[in-house]
This record gives structure tokens, sequence and C-alpha cells, in this order.
């Protein structure tokens, strides 16, 4: 397999392995960043490349917070992944985002609070454009992926990223209901961010399992009630991968793959030998 990949995996809450992958490769990686969550699994699905791995762990062992986010966006670019697909559990903060359902959003809000949310510390200072955190490339064709498997799909939404481990209490969903969120889960930030920075399309599958706590009518939600919906949609989700991957152009031509280009603020002649050695795989092509 010495072709680049045409996608990356993240599997989330109850998504911890890719059984229809074949000609399986399984790599321990370390990174400057820590270990990522997982071994990667590296193997073929629709004769293409495919890279994945399990956000939480194997057996569900990480929560929210601990992630290694940085770690597990950094071994996938190290194996050539360009494109990120992450798929996520989530509550409904609308009353036509439905259990069951599909959501691809556009937005995201970042309330999450004691999480690393960038690559770069001291020794090298850049500042990205989030604007529109998800790349409209991927998530589009991950849309028209999911209709052509019969998927119950709604294209865009605000994703809102809180803190966990705890569910929320009913006067938080309520406001976020009044800021005009949509979805709401606890991993696609700082991921997403970390993705552009690593100039990689990202895009989320977010599987609508609940409807948070503010809905009367419906049980509070419960991580019972979250793998239900997950366990009932994870058909779903291999044949939306499986159709992904045949859909996805051989080249990634959007804007995200040069997300650094006008983004790095120190001078390059001051950057220390041992910031650029922990930076090489992200910045090497604009200080070279």
């Amino acid at each position: 397999m010495d072709k680049k990949p045409v996608l990356g995996v993240i599997g989330g809450s109850g998504t911890y392995d890719m059984p229809d992958l074949t000609d399986v490769e399984m790599q321990e990686v370390s990174t400057p960043f820590g270990e990522p969550s997982s071994p990667l699994a590296i193997g073929k699905l629709n004769g293409r490349k495919v890279v994945f791995l399990a956000r939480h762990g194997k057996g569900h062992i990480y929560p929210p917070t601990t992630v290694n986010y940085r770690a597990n966006i950094y071994a996938l670019k190290m194996f050539g992944v360009e494109r990120v697909l992450a798929i996520s559990a989530c509550g409904s903060l609308r009353e036509d985002y439905v259990p069951g359902e599909i959501v691809i959003p556009d937005q995201l809000f970042d309330h999450t609070v004691s999480r690393p949310r960038s690559f770069f510390e001291s020794g090298l200072v850049t500042h990205i454009s989030v604007a529109d955190p998800f790349c409209p490339d991927l998530s589009e064709t991950l849309a028209s992926s999911t209709e052509e498997v019969s998927g119950s799909v709604h294209r865009g939404g605000c994703y809102i990223t809180i803190e966990g481990p705890r569910f929320s209490t009913r006067a938080e969903s309520n406001i976020f209901r009044a800021w005009g969120m949509s979805i709401i889960g606890m991993t696609t930030s700082p991921e997403a961010f970390l993705a552009r920075e690593a100039e990689m399309c990202y895009a989320v599958m977010a599987h609508v399992t609940d409807y948070d706590v503010w809905h009367q009518a419906e049980e509070p939600v419960t991580v019972e009630m979250v793998f239900q919906t997950v366990k009932k949609n994870t058909n779903l989700a291999q044949k939306v991968i499986a159709r992904l991957v045949a859909d996805l152009p051989e080249e990634v031509t959007c804007e995200c793959h040069t997300a650094l280009e006008d983004a790095i603020a120190t001078n390059p002649d001051i950057i220390s030998e041992a910031a650029r050695k922990r930076y090489s795989l992200l910045v090497d092509r604009y200080l070279s």
C-alpha cells in the first residue's frame, strides 16, 4: 500500500473499528505530542487506502477531556492523510433534527475550557483562519454519499462542543438553544481546529442520538440511550464511509491544504532548531 490514503476516519463513541477494511496493517506510532488514542488501522476500502483511528481508544478508555487530539491528528498527518471524516455522537438542540438522523454541521462553537487548542506553542506562532471550520467540499460529498445510501441527512447547523464528561443541565441546554446552536457534543473542538492547522480537510458525520435534556416530552439523555442509537446507526455509517471513499476525487483542491500559507507570524530567521524540528511535518514547506 504505497499510495497515499484517500481518507482518514476518526471513530467516535461506539465506533472502535472498521470491519469492512481489508488488507489491514496495524501501526503503533509516537508523535511530538505523545501517543494517539489507539493504533492506526491502515487498509483498503473499495480498493482505496483508508486510515482509521479510535478517538476514545479501544473499549472507550479516554473521556473527551483527556483524548490526545493533537497526537491523533498528527499521527494521521504522518501517514499522509489529507481528508479527515470524524464520526460523532451528538444531542439535538432542534425539534427537526431527530434522533437517528445524520447532521453534517457547517459551523462550530467551542465551549470547552481545558484542552490544548493548537499545535503551536512558544517558538513558533501561527494564527489560522477558522471562519468556516469544516471543509465545504468534503462536507458536501459526505452529505451526498449519505443520501446515496438512503440515510436521512441534514446539511448545515452549528455544533457546540462542551467540556464534558457530564451531560448538560436543562438550564444550559436551553441557553444553547437560545444561542442558536443545532447539535451538542464533546469532541469536535479542538479536533477541527487542529485539522485546519495540519492543513487537512475535516468534516463531521454527527449521529443524533437524543434530544439532550431540553425536550420536556423526551427522557433526559443517558449513556445507554446514546449507545443504543449509535449501534443502530453502525451499519449506516459503514455504508456511508464506503460510498464516500468511492466518491472522493484523488486530489484535494480546496483551500484547507494551504491554511498555514499566510498564518505564520514568527520571523523564520529566529525560529530555533528545536521548534523547527517539533513542527517540521506541519511547516517545512513554508520555512525551507
